[in-house]
């Protein structure tokens, strides 16, 4: 069991529905809001205990948690397969976002929120090296990780040889001289996006296995972007290109 916190993340939880959910904690005196009163009711409907506990007892687990914690079961993560179902029962290309050894909990908490918000149909990470999906990053991300599909797996090349074997292009996102500009691509088909970790960027191997390698331009002195900045922008950019009426 691990325990969730924060107003968005615990009330995305209780509307997904996905984790065994044992018990609410709401802290004496938390400040009312739409958003805790949806909580409460949620809980009451799926028959939740509600206990009231000292301010304290939730800043212990964490000091973003905003008068709110829910005991929960520990995340429970799909399978690339999954994420490619998803695609096919919705009758759409598949759009998967791959990170590569990603470390940071708020990088990882923000994709995910991204992804969700463009569509995406799942993420797919290491099951070493990399963070998981941690309460940290559920809350990071808003809550949006209790509706995503999200796949751990042990290899990462091996699953992007998967996904190219089901059709699925597969664009590395690095700042490499063989590297087009995104803006200059067309990313509308079955697409798995790989973000590389804060440091390295994708790994050589990687690089090797996509279908392209893609680079967001730059004007300014900064040689690069934040990893959660960077995959934004492409996911965005591949979410225009590929709800977009205009013809390219």
């Amino acid at each position: 069991m691990e325990r969730l916190y924060g107003r968005h993340a615990v009330q995305e939880c209780l509307r997904a529905q996905r984790r065994t959910m044992t018990k609410l904690l709401i802290a004496d005196g938390a400040r009312q809001s739409p958003t805790l009163r949806d909580i409460l009711t949620q809980a009451e409907t799926l028959r939740l205990r509600i206990d009231s506990v000292p301010r304290q007892t939730l800043d212990a687990i964490s000091d973003h948690n905003h008068g709110v914690a829910l005991e929960v079961s520990e995340y429970a993560y799909s399978s690339p397969d999954d994420i490619l179902d998803l695609a096919k029962s919705r009758n759409e290309p598949a759009f998967i976002l791959i990170l590569d050894t990603l470390q940071d909990p708020q990088n990882f908490g923000n994709l995910i929120r991204t992804a969700d918000a463009v569509g995406a149909h799942g993420i797919v990470i290491s099951d070493r090296r990399s963070v998981s999906v941690t309460p940290a990053v559920v809350n990071a991300s808003s809550g949006a990780a209790e509706h995503l599909l999200i796949a751990r797996v042990v290899n990462l090349a091996r699953t992007v040889d998967d996904l190219k074997q089901h059709d699925v292009w597969v664009a590395a996102l690095q700042d490499d001289p063989r590297a087009q500009n995104i803006y200059q691509v067309d990313l509308r088909g079955a697409l798995a996006l790989i973000v590389g970790n804060e440091g390295d960027g994708v790994s050589r191997l990687l690089r090797d296995k996509a279908d392209f390698l893609l680079k967001l331009p730059m004007r300014g002195h900064v040689a690069s972007l934040n990893a959660s900045v960077a995959g934004a922008v492409a996911l965005y950019e591949a979410f225009r290109q590929r709800t977009s009426v205009i013809p390219r």
